[in-house]
């Protein structure tokens, strides 16, 4: 009786952290929204950078993509990244997925999803496809490199792509 009584105690102890990983699982899920329309997601934002003078930063990937939930979690919880974002970019999550693959944004984009997920893509405020960003090359280890996004980030805000003015040429 005891043998068994020990056998349900763990049974149901396993069966618990199963589902309440499911739990966690199904909040993860919540990084992408398929029900989404990827054209429209990324003209408003197009539309939103250029009243503000920033660059749409799209992140293409899905919520079955364990590099796509690390990237979103590594860029949130690091504070330099966050503000590198939120200063210079329209954040958009678009989604790729068997039930919305998002073709005509993909088609629009210039077939970023050629790199696998995620992938990133700078747009400007008049909708120009700047840079399209394997994220493979942002990784380290078993993660992503702070100094390797950072670097990619601030190489495409839109201050980083105008030109500086030198001083000889204000005088022509």
């Amino acid at each position: 009786m005891m043998k068994s009584s020990s056998f349900n105690i763990v049974t149901i102890a396993v069966v618990s952290i199963i589902f309440s990983g499911c739990g966690y699982a199904q909040d993860v899920k919540k990084i992408y929204d398929p029900t989404l329309d990827g054209m429209k997601q990324i003209q408003t934002a197009i539309s939103t950078a250029k009243t503000s003078g920033k660059h749409v930063l799209v992140q293409y990937g899905g919520n079955w993509c364990p590099w796509c939930i690390k990237f979103d979690a590594f860029s949130k919880a690091d504070t330099a990244i966050s503000k590198v974002i939120a200063d210079n970019y329209i954040p958009v999550k678009l989604n790729y997925s068997p039930e919305n693959k998002n073709d005509a944004a993909n088609l629009f984009l210039g077939n970023p999803t050629r790199f696998g997920f995620p992938v990133f893509i700078i747009i400007d405020g008049k909708g120009k496809v700047l840079h399209i960003q394997d994220s493979a090359l942002l990784e380290e280890g078993q993660g992503y490199s702070q100094k390797k996004v950072i670097g990619f980030l601030s190489n495409w805000t839109a201050s980083a792509i105008v030109p500086p003015v030198r001083k000889d040429e204000t005088k022509k």
